[in-house]
């Protein structure tokens, strides 16, 4: 079946929030007494839903968590965001690209909306993605590692999910994109490229040598 739409995940695809996320969730758990490296916390946290961030922080801590703490964690994040934020290096021109070559696009997060609506504003990305184009697994009732998000956001974009491609940085995602039926390519500069094959996707370490494998690959309908 020809290609017809692209869907990039957000964080640690289109902008380089992984680092920053994840250092601000090992900030918070060392001031309880658990020290974690950068490494470690993006290992244990990286593509959770809130939630689960905040269980997994439990179960390593031994101990609850307060109340408000994932709030807390938030708004930390947010000003670190505000701060630090940069796209991932070539996003914006694999996205132009694949726009160029006639195929749709559109986004599909772990994260929520409105995080997705900062992150893409805040790096200068926002207008390569209308609003009707992004999409947040809070939208479904199951987060990846299941298929709920991205078959939601290929039905809403009008392609069959076999006319999808994905990319994608955590093995969950590249799960729920093989679940759904679509084809994936995972982004492994900064990610372990080993789980990303083991998951079922084609890996790259740049998105421009992405772009090159998924144009390269197929070609837009009609």
């Amino acid at each position: 079946m020809a290609l017809e739409l692209v869907i990039f995940d957000c964080d640690g695809v289109l902008v380089d929030s992984e680092p920053l996320s994840n250092g601000v969730l090992a900030d918070m758990l060392a001031e309880r007494g658990l020290q974690l490296t950068l490494a470690e916390a993006r290992a244990a946290f990286q593509g959770l839903l809130l939630e689960q961030v905040r269980v997994r922080a439990e179960s390593l801590l031994g101990e609850p968590l307060p109340d408000g703490w994932i709030e807390e964690f938030v708004r930390r994040r947010s000003a670190v965001f505000a701060a630090e934020l940069k796209p991932v290096p070539g996003a914006a021109a694999l996205v132009r690209a694949v726009t160029d070559a006639g195929l749709s696009v559109c986004v599909a997060s772990q994260g929520r909306l409105r995080k997705t609506d900062r992150s893409l504003a805040l790096t200068g990305l926002d207008g390569l993605f209308p609003q009707r184009s992004r999409f947040s697994a809070e939208q479904v009732p199951r987060g990846k590692p299941h298929p709920d998000l991205f078959l939601l956001a290929a039905e809403r974009m009008g392609a069959a999910p076999g006319a999808c491609a994905v990319i994608e940085d955590t093995p969950s995602g590249v799960i729920a994109a093989t679940r759904a039926g679509m084809c994936v390519y995972g982004y492994a500069a900064d990610s372990d490229e080993q789980a990303l094959r083991e998951a079922g996707a084609t890996t790259a370490h740049s998105l421009a040598d992405v772009g090159r494998l998924l144009l390269g690959a197929h070609q837009p309908a009609g």
